[in-house]
């Protein structure tokens, strides 16, 4: 596979990967390669997108839609050559609610919110502050969006239909208040398409595992229909999968959404934004990593914005990278952004023809596809290797954002996790900053210096949560003191606080009759102080460049 990096200089983050795979040179054989891994990723595609609809609420043609019209506007005109985009599971348990309260429409308002949100963020380069969300955050939001998922599916999975509640124990304690009533068939064809989805990836990887599991679960549930037990299906559920082209509509059309519904809605917009691109950036940094290509993260952010944005408009919802779905389209050979739209054609063209045969899918099978989802989202040993190598301080973070994902939801655990992860970063900022007698009176490293000079060594960055403790080591000059060398080679950043603290320490030692020598200053303090009006002063303050010419002076003198 060749190597593609992106490189686009130009003002229109608009469809900066397919122009660059347009410059590189698409030749037919690259055709027939996106060709080949459209239709394997369409086949894996197909059942996912259908089942992550049911998740959220929503019939299974909406998941279609959103596949096939997201994934080829985000293929188009964003930044990543092999992304795959389309609905994910990392989206159900923000659009749960949404469908609960404000049904398909409102599901759709809030996906064309997040979407102008993206491409705003992708417009004024704000992606970059993505990669500001601490990893302990995302591996814990991530494994407690997984446990909510599988949580959501035991409903389906046991015959019991949707589980009735807004919080998860809500949830858990109505699935144990009925649970005299589960459906033996619809738990026997859920736990063989789990096998099956669980074994068949052991035998081969030719045939996708979703289309094999959801297959047999079919056929076995039209043999019990035939013998007079019919499990539960897309078809009893949702009345079937229309076979029709989605067309144009407003999103809002029929709902009776009022401005301050809509303006409620914002809130979850704006998570769902932060999510997706989270997502779609790590997705592409995993295609990048698997072909050796480089990605554009503001024109990603920009297509998958207008995705989301057009999406909503055919009948579609949220989209994101799929990160599974890229891998297929890699593995089976796709070579540029045209691999996806041959992905949407075909889902088009299945639903089209396939409709009838699809209504019969069992909805214990789709659950127990979702199931498996959840499992390898939660990505156990990565979150058990992070709980066992990490700092403490980092273990509590990501267990508290697991805890409140699972408990309450991803908004609440995202900005806690994030405000809780700044303040425990502070707090090691704190721990590591500090100033130390080196030299002088009572000290000894450095030697040779005249009588009346001290030597003081500060580390750690000067701001508002560590300069009190890092200055506050100065102390009170001595007798027959008059010269303290302040070193600040290892101060890499002052804020407005370190400069006060700064300005205190220089006025307190110049009262005791000594002169201060700041030398070997960062580029960052150096402005910062001289912003602050910090100039040479005989007798009172000198600013040199290295402690090697401080001393050379000092020593002259």
């Amino acid at each position: 596979m060749p190597r593609m990096v992106i490189e686009d200089s130009s003002r229109l983050r608009l469809g900066v990967a397919i122009r660059a795979a347009f410059r590189r040179g698409y030749t037919a054989a690259d055709l027939r390669a996106d060709a080949v891994a459209g239709l394997v990723v369409g086949v894996v595609a197909l059942p996912l997108s259908m089942a992550l609809a049911i998740a959220a609420g929503a019939p299974p043609e909406h998941g279609l839609y959103t596949a096939i019209v997201a994934g080829m506007v985000i293929a188009l005109t964003g930044g990543s050559m092999h992304s795959v985009s389309g609905p994910t599971a990392a989206f159900v348990v923000l659009l749960v609610p949404v469908t609960a309260r404000h049904g398909v429409q409102g599901l759709m308002v809030a996906s064309a919110l997040a979407g102008v949100i993206m491409l705003l963020m992708g417009v004024s380069g704000l992606g970059r502050l993505i990669q500001f969300i601490p990893h302990p955050v995302t591996t814990g939001f991530t494994a407690g969006i997984a446990v909510v998922i599988a949580i959501l599916q035991l409903g389906d999975l046991f015959g019991l239909g949707s589980l009735h509640g807004e919080r998860i124990w809500e949830r858990l304690a109505d699935l144990g208040e009925r649970f005299g009533q589960v459906s033996a068939v619809d738990l026997g064809i859920g736990l063989l398409t789990l096998a099956v989805l669980i074994v068949w990836p052991r035998i081969t990887h030719r045939i996708p595992g979703p289309l094999v599991g959801l297959t047999v679960a079919t056929i076995v549930g039209l043999l019990l229909a035939g013998a007079g037990h019919a499990p539960v299906t897309i078809e009893t559920l949702f009345g079937g999968i229309p076979r029709r082209v989605p067309m144009p509509t407003f999103p809002w059309a029929g709902s009776g959404m009022g401005w301050d519904e809509v303006i409620s809605l914002l809130p979850t917009a704006a998570a769902i934004a932060l999510l997706g691109a989270i997502e779609s950036l790590l997705c592409a940094v995993v295609a990048d990593g698997m072909t050796g290509g480089r990605h554009d993260s503001d024109a990603e952010l920009v297509g998958l914005g207008l995705g989301n944005i057009v999406a909503p408009f055919f009948g579609g919802f949220a989209a994101t990278g799929a990160i599974a779905r890229t891998a297929t389209a890699i593995r089976a050979g796709a070579r540029s952004p045209f691999a996806v739209v041959v992905h949407s054609v075909f889902l088009l063209v299945a639903m089209l023809v396939l409709a009838p045969v699809l209504g019969h899918i069992p909805m214990a099978g789709m659950a127990a596809l979702l199931l498996v989802v959840a499992w390898n989202m939660s990505d156990l040993p990565h979150f058990k290797r992070i709980a066992r190598i990490a700092p403490r301080s980092d273990v509590v973070v990501m267990f508290v954002c697991f805890a409140l994902t699972v408990l309450f939801d991803m908004v609440v655990a995202v900005i806690t996790g994030v405000v809780l992860a700044a303040f425990l970063f502070m707090r090691r900022m704190v721990e590591i900053s500090g100033a130390q007698l080196v030299g002088g009176p009572e000290g000894h490293t450095i030697g040779g210096l005249p009588p009346g000079v001290v030597f003081y060594d500060v580390a750690g960055p000067l701001f508002f949560g560590a300069a009190e403790k890092a200055l506050g080591a100065l102390t009170v000059v001595g007798e027959g003191v008059h010269t303290v060398i302040v070193d600040l080679e290892d101060v890499p950043a002052m804020d407005a606080t370190g400069l006060v603290a700064l300005e205190s320490i220089v006025e307190r030692i110049n009262r005791n009759g000594a002169k201060v020598v700041l030398t070997g200053i960062q580029p960052q303090p150096r402005r910062a102080v001289e912003r602050a009006g910090f100039h040479d002063e005989p007798g009172k303050l000198e600013l040199t460049d290295d402690l090697d010419t401080t001393l050379r002076s000092i020593l002259r003198g």
